[in-house]
């Protein structure tokens, strides 16, 4: 066991866990390859039908014709089946034309309907000499056999689900050869064959199979070449026309233990896949291979429409049903299926599944998810984007190069899926041990960081070193008036003291949290907050203000709950006031401590001069002082009032200061208007020295409704002039102003 815990965490340091699900999971994807579900074989042959919809065959030359019983023949000559004997007039035409074979996708499974004996049989009130007369006339069957004996002929036969009769031992079969593994075991297997009549099947030259079994999907993209029905190895029609078109007697079967490898005849040797199909490389559909029936039956056409070229009879007419989907094509007749086999095949531009297909796939498949097992963790996300990206244009590259230039097909989905999922089980595994380190930080942090900053530091961990950064900020100090007075009454019970004061503290931090504040540091009584950081705020003054007349409304709330409290027997009830001073401007934000312990925290003369502010709320009787920049910022949206200009140590230029007396609905009522002209004109006198205007400015106020709320600046501005009356400031306004103003 301990050898065991040892092997594990060694394998942990070493590769980690994420790694090792990643080497799992190659090799399980390693496995499926192997097995290939039909999901993964289809989607390959998807990928192989866009190679086809984008780049299709063209055709250099048109060897095949195609005599079409369409719809034109059929209106003509009347519904199928024709009599043989018409048949046997298309073979007779088609072969003085001179076509070289003649292969019908067509099956002659019963005599013809129409032979003279059966009419014999069937017609009424025949004498019997007529009778006679056509019972000893050759059958119609007999007369499509010689036809077909006078030229070369291959007869299409059809591969079924079941055994429709036994078959006849004594009919010619195609001469084959196995060179190899024995290919049978790998072929196709129909467990019926449906044959053409006796008669006919010893006239042909060739028989073939014309069955086109569709895929999963219902789209055509393999035909059978060499195939197993009822017990019978039988090639397919197509196949059977070049046989008998080059003059050979026997089709070669090359196998191996993979399977079957190539169907081939003199001249001819065509690429299958393990199980004798061959990959069509298919062209759009060709209207121009198509002849009518009734022109060949009629004589019309030009001797250089059909000779020396391979002849298919087939149908195209919609109620005759033989019509597929290729991957180029939704509806082909399927008689031009077996054309486009036969001129690919004449023009050299086969497709074929290479035998080292399978093993570059794969190859390649475990060499890219090594590599990216290995280095991904190394990687930016950035390059390992860069990187996949160009990973899949060589991977689809090289499989579309092998297809246009070399007429193969190799599988490029198989080694990007693979990669592509080992990806994302190694950005998945991150994601969770990034959320595991998430929920540590908040853990271990959530009861000193304001909540903020610590999803913050969630989503950036790296920010927990020491150091800083310069950005404007609002910055609020705020203080209980009279705290010692409080903590004087509470002497005897320090518990009170501390409930009263969590009580007071909870709704202002509420407060300031609410407007995306965050708290710097509690100092007793004291908060210290500040604005944009560690988030960006592009509102942080309108933020910073409105937490500041939150907290003055919460305030009274809890007052007013007080007061309750204290009437229904409570403790003495002595009301709770607050100071706040806002300021805006540049300040040193970031982690400030040691290496052993470290807070986020703010310096600079900004938030010295906030701390000023706060302190100068009594004296001037407002709640709520502010700098000059955030009055600037938030004038529009709250009653602003000029209090006075104050000299901060360190700064040569005074500031002017603001009080905030409520939001815009205070700015535009009637009493706020007359209480900002009074102080306008007050502070107007006093800046131009004149004394006894700004004294009487000051009495008429005194005299107005809203004189309580200017009591304190009144006497503070009062106090000044009648010591300027006595000693006249001198020239140096700003410096003589600043030393009183201290």
């Amino acid at each position: 066991m301990k050898r065991l815990r040892i092997l594990r965490r060694w394998f942990k340091r070493k590769f980690g866990y994420a790694r090792l699900l990643c080497i799992a999971l190659l090799i399980g994807l390693a496995v499926m390859r192997i097995a290939d579900p039909p999901p993964v074989e289809e989607l390959r042959v998807r990928i192989f039908d866009a190679f086809q919809v984008i780049d299709p065959r063209v055709k250099t030359a048109r060897p095949v014709v195609i005599v079409d019983i369409d719809e034109k023949s059929l209106a003509k000559f009347g519904q199928w089946p024709w009599p043989r004997t018409r048949i046997a007039d298309v073979v007779a035409n088609l072969t003085r034309l001179g076509a070289v074979v003649i292969a019908f996708d067509i099956v002659f499974a019963e005599p013809d309907r129409l032979n003279p004996d059966v009419a014999a049989d069937t017609i009424r009130n025949l004498d019997d000499e007529t009778r006679t007369k056509l019972r000893a006339l050759p059958s119609n069957d007999q007369l499509f056999a010689e036809a077909m004996r006078n030229s070369r002929v291959v007869l299409g036969e059809s591969g079924l689900p079941y055994v429709l009769r036994e078959l006849d031992k004594n009919l010619p079969v195609t001469g084959l050869a196995m060179l190899g593994e024995d290919p049978q075991r790998f072929m196709l297997n129909f467990p019926g064959l449906l044959r053409n009549t006796p008669v006919l099947e010893a006239a042909a030259g060739g028989r073939g199979l014309f069955t086109i079994r569709t895929e999963r999907d219902g789209i055509v993209r393999r035909v059978p070449v060499i195939m197993q029905a009822q017990g019978l190895t039988m090639p397919s029609l197509t196949f059977e026309m070049l046989r008998l078109a080059t003059g050979s007697d026997t089709i070669f079967i090359k196998s191996d233990v993979a399977g079957i490898k190539s169907v081939a005849v003199k001249g001819f040797e065509v690429p299958t896949d393990r199980n004798g199909q061959l990959w069509v490389h298919f062209a759009h559909h060709d209207p121009s291979i198509f002849v009518s029936a009734a022109d060949v039956l009629e004589g019309s056409l030009e001797p250089q429409t059909i000779a020396e070229k391979l002849v298919l009879i087939g149908t195209s007419a919609v109620g005759l049903l033989d019509v597929k989907t290729t991957p180029v094509s939704p509806v082909m007749p399927g008689v031009e299926i077996h054309a486009q086999v036969l001129e690919a095949a004449l023009t050299k531009k086969l497709l074929s599944q290479p035998p080292y297909g399978p093993i570059l796939e794969f190859g390649s498949a475990l060499l890219l998810g090594i590599a990216v097992i290995w280095l991904a963790p190394l990687f930016g996300p950035v390059t390992l984007v860069a990187v996949g990206a160009f990973i899949a244009a060589l991977l689809v590259g090289t499989s579309w190069y092998f297809y246009t230039q070399h007429k193969l097909l190799i599988d490029f989905t198989y080694p990007l899926l693979s990669t592509t999922a080992i990806y994302l089980t190694l950005i998945f595994s991150s994601f969770v041990r990034e959320q595991a380190q998430r929920r540590q930080i908040r853990s271990a942090f959530g009861q000193y960081l304001s909540p903020a900053l610590i999803e913050q530091l969630a989503q950036s961990p790296e920010k927990l070193v020491l150091g800083g950064e310069e950005r404007e900020m609002t910055i609020m100090f705020s203080d209980v008036r009279g705290f010692t007075t409080i903590s004087e009454s509470f002497k005897n019970d320090p518990q009170g003291l501390t409930a009263l004061m969590n009580r007071f503290l909870t709704p202002l931090t509420n407060a300031i949290i609410a407007r995306k504040g965050t708290i710097d540091k509690y100092m007793g009584d004291a908060i210290v907050a500040f604005w944009n950081a560690p988030l960006d705020d592009k509102e942080h003054q309108l933020n910073g203000c409105e937490a500041a007349v939150d907290m003055l409304e919460r305030i009274d709330m809890l007052n007013k709950q007080r007061e309750l409290e204290a009437q229904e027997g409570g403790p003495a009830f002595f009301p709770l006031n607050v100071g706040i001073g806002l300021n805006t401007g540049v300040c040193v934000v970031g982690n400030m401590g040691s290496d052993l312990r470290f807070d986020y925290s703010v310096l600079g003369d900004t938030v010295n001069l906030a701390s000023r502010l706060e302190g100068q709320s009594k004296e001037y009787g407002f709640p709520i002082i502010v700098g000059s920049k955030t009055a600037l910022a938030v004038k529009d949206k709250f009653a602003i009032l000029e209090l006075d200009f104050i000299m901060v140590k360190g700064k040569k230029e005074p500031e002017v200061i603001y009080a905030i007396a409520g939001r815009a609905d205070t700015a535009q009522s009637g009493r706020f208007q007359r209480l900002r002209n009074l102080t306008i004109e007050m502070l107007a006198c006093y800046r131009s020295r004149d004394w006894e205007g700004a004294l009487a400015a000051i009495e008429r106020g005194r005299r107005t409704d809203e004189a309580r709320a200017l009591e304190l600046l009144y006497n503070l501005y009062e106090a000044r002039i009648r010591g300027y009356q006595t000693n006249p400031p001198p020239d140096d306004w700003n410096g003589a102003f600043a030393l009183l103003t201290k």
